[in-house]
């Protein structure tokens, strides 16, 4: 069955870095893109990057800073986040959603993973 599983996620001071990973099981990568959410309580769930077979999207607030890549092989995509800040404390969720163009609609998406905690404070 189609599963994505969040793993990367801690507790990291500011202008720290950390490498989130959401490997995929039960499809392969080649026809989906996969998208990075977060979410803080209380509010709604936004688009932080998402990749492609041909194509990444950043959202504003993360550009220069993340970095988006996918491994194939693995099934795996990753998420590069340097230069972090306080107000990137967030669950982090990554999702699958059909075809061959990114979105930062949540409702496009079909399958999420269970969230992983990144917390960037002193």
């Amino acid at each position: 069955q189609v599963q994505l599983v969040e793993s990367g996620g801690g507790l990291v001071q500011p202008g720290g870095s950390l490498r989130l990973s959401c490997a995929a099981s039960g499809f392969t990568l080649d026809y989906y893109n996969i998208g990075w959410f977060r979410q803080v309580p209380g509010k709604e769930r936004e688009g932080v990057s998402c990749i492609s077979s041909i194509t990444t999207y950043y959202a504003d607030f993360v550009k220069g800073r993340f970095t988006i890549s996918r491994d194939n092989a693995k099934n795996t995509v990753y998420l590069q986040m340097n230069s972090l800040k306080p107000e990137d404390t967030a669950v982090y969720y990554c999702a699958r959603r059909a075809g061959y163009y990114c979105s930062s609609a949540t409702y496009e998406y079909d399958y999420w993973g269970q969230g992983t905690q990144v917390t960037v404070s002193s």
